[in-house]
């Protein structure tokens, strides 16, 4: 046996131990963090949906009912959702995991497609029925879910003016007010009328009319 190579072997023999003595080492300190030792995984294809950083928020909210009453749902999407488009994924129902969290749909089967026409802050939905026979129920979950779509104006949800016509018959207009919709609650105007001297004064009550089926 060559002594030339006696070095270098126990040099090798010394790399190898230092080694293992390192990693036995890091896999105990992670061991103590909690944290167990993995090989490395690979990440796979990106995510759909995900959002470049520095882009606004394109998620959508549809509402859907869950045990205590209605609740908004949000999955992420590419680009900002209008209203028509939200409606249409609304009435798809709940996906997968929604389901698993106890959510569920109370809208009814439409005889047709739903449409959605926006302004400045408000939203118009036609449905191919009687509007008035729509369920309170039914109601909150298309105007919440249109008022926190894409509306121009860029007006908070709680803002956008959402009103139901179909068959001839108008509902609102009405406010996603928290998890719910409320009519619109409009100022009533001031009747003047002739004082005992002549003058006219005002008398409005200022209590508010709500604005319903039209």
């Amino acid at each position: 046996m060559s002594t030339t190579n006696a070095p270098v072997r126990r040099a090798a023999r010394t790399r190898r131990v230092v080694g293992g003595v390192v990693s036995g080492a890091l896999a105990g300190a992670l061991a103590g963090c909690g944290i167990a030792p993995t090989d490395v995984i690979d990440a796979g294809e990106p995510a759909s949906g995900v959002k470049s950083p520095g882009q606004p928020a394109a998620d959508v909210q549809l509402f859907f009912y869950g045990p205590s009453g209605l609740r908004s749902a949000t999955r992420p999407a590419k680009a900002p959702v209008d209203p028509e488009q939200a409606i249409q994924l609304l009435m798809d129902g709940p996906n997968h995991a929604e389901r698993m969290r106890g959510l569920s749909s109370v809208l009814p089967k439409f005889p047709g497609r739903l449409t959605a026409a926006t302004g400045e802050g408000t939203v118009v939905i036609t449905l191919p029925m009687n509007a008035k026979l729509l369920d309170s129920a039914s109601l909150n979950q298309l105007v919440c879910t249109a008022a926190n779509a894409r509306v121009p104006g860029d007006k908070p949800a709680g803002q956008v003016v959402v009103t139901l016509v179909g068959d001839r018959v108008r509902v609102g207009p009405m406010v996603c007010g928290g998890n719910n919709a409320f009519p619109v609650v409009q100022p009533t105007p001031t009747v003047s009328q002739p004082s005992p001297t002549g003058t006219s004064t005002g008398t409005g009550t200022g209590t508010g009319s709500i604005g319903g089926v039209g």
